[in-house]
């Protein structure tokens, strides 16, 4: 089974005798060596796959896990714990939470929904001082600072008011007996350093712990990994301290010192060999990532040749950027008889697309764009996702409050109005207080019947969801809501069409999943919240990738095209700080090792700010590549005319295609 790896990633595999960093270079097999581990720690050396437990960051890097794994060992790996930090988080919580004083059902609140509250609780902001307090909340929780630490630390008007908003934000997510992302990390250690039993039936659930992308960690998820390994600390962390580039969002190369702090006898292994690109890209990611202040030193080598040139393009301005870009582009696809899906165009800022986009659609070249909405982002996902969290937690405000509304009932807001008024008396769920006899007499008969109507078929779908097969109940929901109908009266029928589409996608997954899986209609609504649908949805399309540096991160492509390298935007205007120049000397190294074969880099001579034109220099980062390594091409800093014109580049496509045609 370890006949295909190297000799580090052997050493990897085998080693048992404590904890064990990895250190894995970019493109050197690193889920490679988590998955062989896993099959190792079953199949030789005696785990039962249900006590051992793979963490990682997002849904598509635990899905690939978790395929890798059941092929290697030809589906023996059944029970086996393969997930991000939230969800182990949220199957602890589920478990254990009666400790807490939480309902089994608690809801999970994503942004959209705790965006709503902070805007109730402000009166109305506007979206950038909500994304504000989002952010200042995220900070605290992750830095394990109650709401009465916040008041205590607060020393002006405005963190005063921060403080006070933290409280009543706490408050309110209880009442809906509901969490947000960072307290599916933050309450597992608040349980564990408050419950020893739930901590000890955890440490022998899990009796080895595998952690992928270590370096992005924060403090949240080290107390909870390290609480969770224990005095026994049967661990393997694997991550590289260069590809670090989450500091913004609480992430702390410091884990890695305190993994040695807390283990003496850590033993480190790195993984060099690169099996991505050539060795001119890793001589340039070596020379630019050498001057950051290391924690360990490695050194990527690759055994894939020397590969092109590196070229550096210097543009007049962004049009002329996105224009040279997308030529080029052309013709090397040309030449070369690739894919679309073979190159990548990468840059800081999504500001930075939209030339882009405009010349890609000019020479009608397809491509995707990272960070786009979400499947679930959309109105007729959350309408139906809001009837599954009602269903599942009758206590959520928010999803009563869309259900009743969508499709309407004869429910008004004045309905609503004076139903939230007698449950804030209460101190109850609009849904409980439908059913108080002194609610009867504050709401018009007629509306009060469809208040209970839809209140009672909630309770039944309640009663089914949780013991009848999944696809029988979501079915007789879908039927019973006719969804569609009202898609169709209420929209333009192709709107209505697309709309519907996705309904019948999102249903047709819940039933499949849940088949496959052996879930009620209630556990998969449990676990929805955690996913997105687009991660493993059908096969890539053949299209250019577009992308920030920040979502490139764990991607390869064949050619990497990237923008923008200059003073400003890379390293980015607010990295003033040592640590922060650092950060975003990490985040060109990543953008570097994305590419297999060729790598080309540009930046403007110029850019424009809303009217006025402003020069712009070139990034100190391409200074401290091999120059030997690089060919430039473009306008010199003189100003003098560009070497390749688009006349010539033109030429040189037109040649091409005659050629092939």
């Amino acid at each position: 089974m370890l006949s295909k790896l190297n000799s580090s990633q052997r050493e990897a595999v085998r080693y048992l005798d404590g904890p064990l960093l990895v250190l894995a270079g970019a493109g050197s097999g690193k889920t490679r060596v988590i998955t062989h581990k896993l099959a190792y720690l079953i199949e030789q050396c005696g785990y039962a796959p249900h006590n051992i437990a793979a963490i990682t960051f997002t849904n598509k890097a635990a899905d690939e896990m978790r395929e890798r794994v059941s092929r290697l060992m030809a589906g023996r790996s059944k029970g086996l714990t393969v997930s991000t930090f939230h969800a182990l988080g949220m199957q602890i919580l589920r478990e254990e939470s009666g400790l807490l004083g939480y309902k089994k059902q608690f809801s999970v609140f994503d942004s959209a929904d705790t965006a709503k509250i902070i805007s109730e609780l402000l009166g109305a902001p506007d979206k950038q001082d909500i994304r504000i307090m989002q952010g200042a909340l995220s900070r605290w929780k992750t830095s394990f600072i109650l709401p009465e630490q916040a008041n205590q630390l607060a020393e002006t008007e405005v963190e005063q008011r921060n403080a006070l908003l933290y409280t009543r934000y706490q408050e309110t997510l209880r009442a809906y007996q509901a969490m947000d992302f960072d307290d599916l990390i933050r309450l597992p250690v608040a349980l564990f350093q408050n419950f020893p039993e739930a901590l000890q039936r955890w440490q022998q659930r899990f009796r080895y712990l595998l952690i992928d992308e270590y370096q992005d960690t924060n403090e949240c998820q080290y107390q909870m990994a390290r609480l969770l390994a224990g005095s026994r600390a049967a661990l393997t962390a694997v991550g590289d301290d260069d590809q670090a580039i989450y500091a913004w969002r609480g992430a702390s190369t410091a884990n890695l010192q305190n993994l040695q702090n807390d283990h003496p006898n850590l033993r480190v292994i790195k993984l060099e060999q690169n099996y991505r690109s050539s060795q001119r890209i890793l001589s340039c990611a070596n020379h630019l990532i050498r001057n950051n202040s290391k924690l360990f030193e490695k050194r990527l080598w690759s055994e894939h040749g020397p590969g092109d040139p590196i070229r550096v393009f210097a543009a007049r301005d962004d049009e002329s950027e996105a224009e040279s870009v997308v030529m080029r582009l052309l013709a090397h696809k040309f030449e070369h008889n690739t894919r679309y899906s073979d190159y990548a165009i990468l840059y800081r800022s999504n500001h930075l697309s939209r030339p882009l986009e405009e010349q890609l659609r000019l020479q009608k070249v397809p491509y995707t764009v990272s960070g786009g909405s979400s499947f679930f982002d959309r109105a007729e996902i959350k309408d139906l996702t809001a009837y599954l969290r009602l269903i599942a937690n009758t206590d959520d405000d928010p999803a009563f409050i869309r259900a009743i509304t969508t499709p309407k009932r004869g429910i008004g807001n004045q309905t609503l109005e004076k139903l939230a008024g007698y449950a804030g008396t209460r101190n109850i769920s609009l849904f409980a207080a439908a059913f108080e006899t002194a609610m009867a007499h504050q709401i018009p008969a007629r509306q009060y019947e469809e208040l209970l109507t839809f209140c009672n078929f909630i309770h039944r779908m309640e009663a089914r969801a949780g013991k009848e097969e999944c696809a029988a109940v979501i079915t007789d929901l879908m039927a019973a809501i006719d969804y569609e109908a009202w898609l169709f009266d209420s929209h333009e029928p192709r709107q209505a069409e697309s709309k519907w589409a996705n309904v019948a996608d999102f249903v047709g997954w819940i039933k499949r999943k849940a088949e496959a899986d052996s879930k009620t209609l209630l556990e998969m609504t449990q676990t929805i919240a955690l996913m997105n649908l687009l991660e493993s949805r059908t096969e890539e399309p053949d299209a250019v990738s577009l992308s920030t540096l920040h979502a490139a991160k764990g991607l390869e492509f064949g050619h990497v095209f990237m923008i923008g390298v200059e003073e400003g935007i890379l390293p980015h205007r607010q990295s003033e700080l040592p640590e922060q120049i650092e950060e975003e000397r990490r985040l060109m190294y990543v953008g570097i090792t994305r590419a297999e074969r060729s790598l080309h880099l540009s930046y403007c001579t110029r850019r424009k700010h809303g009217k006025e034109w402003q020069a712009c220099e070139p990034s100190r980062f391409l200074q401290e590549l091999p120059a030997d390594e690089i060919i430039h091409t473009g306008i010199s800093q003189a100003g003098k005319a560009p070497e390749v014109s688009k006349d010539a580049g033109m030429a040189k496509l037109a040649r091409l295609k005659a050629m092939l045609g």
